[in-house]
């Protein structure tokens, strides 16, 4: 039943090579920042003990392993309204080396947004609002946000140290198809991220 689910999302998220290409790239990027500690201190910083050809392994999966609040588009909404007002003074204080990633993560996802609204969903978990936010954006406007979008940098389902530790322990290891399965239980993470809130007790 999960591999069939799987199977069937994998068939119909109609990402392309170059799309899932440019996506591991740079998964491989935000890996090597948080092994080298510039992402906010997380589960991801456990790569920090593989080898390059390991970090690689781990970061070939179908779906985005860093976040930018994509998946807030209260924050998105209220963040593009103010583009152009912010002053230099407060821009986050990041090295040149995440301001770079961030730079690229962004234009990723605005690209995803502007020709692929679905796979903007499936890969990154951009809201709907947000997509179409992204959409709107003029893509010199990318560069200034990647300033102050440094302090969002952070592991996707951080809350999820287990599926990091699985992620880590099975890339340190030489079993692809252990790996394989680590990495495809990211996608009942990410659908269990679509999933409304259960409505609380008055």
């Amino acid at each position: 039943m999960q591999e069939a689910f799987i199977g069937n999302w994998t068939q119909q998220s109609h990402a392309s090579p170059a799309h899932l290409n440019s996506l591991r790239g740079l998964n491989r990027l935000f890996l090597d920042l948080a092994g080298n500690g510039l992402v906010a201190a997380g589960p991801a910083s456990q790569v920090a003990p593989l080898s390059p050809a390991q970090r690689a392994a781990a970061a070939d999966c179908p779906y985005a392993l860093f976040d930018l609040r994509f998946d807030d588009h209260a924050y998105w909404r209220g963040r593009l309204e103010t583009i152009g007002k912010w002053r230099v003074a407060d821009e986050a204080r990041s090295c040149e080396d995440t301001v770079d990633f961030v730079r690229l993560a962004l234009f990723y996802a605005w690209h995803l947004a502007s020709s692929a609204a679905l796979t903007a969903h499936l890969l990154l978990g951009m809201r709907a609002d947000t997509v179409e936010a992204f959409k709107r954006l003029d893509v010199d406007a990318l560069s200034s946000l990647a300033h102050t979008e440094t302090a969002n940098l952070a592991a996707r389902w951080s809350g999820c140290g287990a599926y990091w530790t699985a992620l880590v322990g099975a890339a340190a290891h030489p079993d692809p198809a252990h790996l394989r399965r680590v990495q495809l239980s990211g996608f009942q993470l990410a659908a269990a991220a679509q999933l409304p809130s259960e409505p609380r007790e008055v």
